[in-house]
């Protein structure tokens, strides 16, 4: 395992406790001693860590998207032989996977990509995993995602790029419910009811058309802190929201809420928009209508 974060260091921690042996690197030395004294074995480099696994390798990625994961394949393809495995977990972009299985393939080593959901419940609950794999090499490792995986929790989807392909849409369904519930809820506190908001939240999770695991934590989140008071209302987003959209309007397949969606989260971010004081200078243009200086903000 290269990269011992929350989902990393999780993943192994399951591997270890489902018998199997896991070595592990990250460039962060506490981290590597963190899982060394849950029983993995501890590697200083990735050239180290290729050294530690006998061949046939398989060796698990498990980074941030983007350069880091880049850097760390192309290191990996240096150190690995013919017959080795890369495996990346993590949430790149489907086509940066598929370029990087091709890259390898020149050099004799195979790629999988793993979309993996969970997060940091995955270690007692299972890793859900979508896995783009060529048949043989997804045989090979069937028993690492039989213990990541709950019962029924992972499926080969397709080949290389295809299981990043399938996570991608999966997180932007998940902006679109995570949308949905916080409209509902934000109704429910603006009416004339003094509602309970955590009360709500926890009668649906029971027989409702709209229960979900998703409003298993917003019910755990609203009943620790009921009018989330500790929280500010910015939203990040991790890229892959955006990789659908743009996925959807390059195929014309419609997707209004997932844009919604991701827009507001964009919105979340700005103190002043400044397409709303457009608005309200346009108001004050041509109807008079009172704007209201910085100062009354």
């Amino acid at each position: 395992m290269v990269g011992l974060g929350k989902m990393g260091a999780n993943m192994t921690l399951r591997l270890l406790r489902g018998g199997h042996e896991v070595a592990v690197y990250d460039v962060a030395p506490e981290a590597v001693e963190k899982s060394a004294s849950e029983g993995a074995i501890a590697a200083s480099s990735i050239a180290g860590l290729v050294d530690i696994l006998e061949p046939p390798r398989a060796v698990w990625v498990m980074l941030p998207a983007g350069p880091i994961t880049s850097q760390t394949i192309v290191e990996l393809s240096v150190s690995l032989a013919p017959g080795d495995i890369v495996i990346d977990g993590g949430n790149s972009r489907y086509s940066d996977s598929v370029q990087r299985a091709g890259m390898l393939f020149q050099k004799g080593i195979s790629f999988i990509d793993v979309g993996t959901s969970g997060g940091i419940w995955g270690l007692d609950e299972g890793f859900c995993l979508m896995i783009g794999a060529d048949k043989e090499e997804f045989e090979r490792l069937e028993p690492i995602f039989q213990t990541l995986a709950p019962e029924n929790g992972y499926a080969r989807v397709g080949g290389p790029g295809a299981g990043h392909f399938v996570k991608m849409v999966h997180n932007g369904i998940e902006y679109g419910l995570m949308q949905a519930y916080g409209e509902g809820f934000e109704l429910l506190q603006a009416s004339e009811f003094d509602f309970d908001l955590a009360q709500i939240a926890e009668v649906w999770r029971h027989g409702s058309v709209v229960r979900s695991w998703l409003l298993d934590l917003l019910a755990s989140a609203l009943a620790e802190d009921p009018k989330l008071e500790r929280l500010t209302d910015y939203v990040a987003d991790s890229g892959e929201g955006r990789w659908t959209l743009q996925e959807a309007v390059d195929r014309a397949v419609p997707m209004p809420a997932l844009a919604l969606a991701l827009f507001t989260r964009f919105a979340s971010r700005q103190d002043q928009s400044f397409s709303g004081k457009i608005l309200a200078a346009l108001r004050k243009e041509f109807g008079g209508h009172a704007v209201r200086p910085p100062e009354q903000q």
